[in-house]
């Protein structure tokens, strides 16, 4: 795991593409990656991007966990779980106390010490984000938080 280059967008750009097809993520543009590219840390095997993850900062004491995918290659091999361990990590060494993410599958957070809330007890993510977002009105993902110490 690595944080993630200018060369690892296209790759990072495609797998999230995947995922928005289906209807489990946002869709974002490679303006926008290389934008937050520094957001973003990347699993690589074999010199191709098995897996990423994004921290976004909102405030002095909340940030998210954006763009979480496995290839499909890889799943199962708990890459996902090494992604939140070091974005949890590197919201920990900036200072943030809370980390959340929006999510379909909720239990995954859960296993790593996330817990269900709702949606208005972050304000912060709702006014900044999802007030733009084509799914705001209908939005089906569950947000999960934790408590950083």
């Amino acid at each position: 795991m690595r944080p993630a280059a200018i060369g690892d967008v296209p790759e990072i750009h495609h797998l999230l593409e995947q995922y928005a097809q289906q209807g489990n993520l946002l869709p974002r543009t490679m303006n926008e990656l290389y934008r937050h590219l520094r957001d973003f840390f990347v699993v690589e095997i074999d010199g191709r991007v098995a897996a990423c993850g994004a921290l976004e900062i909102f405030t002095e004491s909340l940030g998210e966990i954006r763009s979480l995918v496995v290839h499909d290659d890889y799943k199962g091999r708990g890459f996902g779980r090494l992604l939140v361990g070091r974005l949890i990590e590197e919201a920990r060494a900036i200072g943030l106390r809370r980390l959340m993410a929006l999510t379909y599958v909720p239990g995954f957070f859960h296993k790593l010490g996330f817990k269900t809330v709702p949606k208005d007890t972050l304000p912060e993510k709702v006014w900044g984000i999802c007030v733009k977002c084509y799914k705001y009105n209908h939005c089906d993902e569950i947000a999960v938080l934790i408590e950083l110490r």
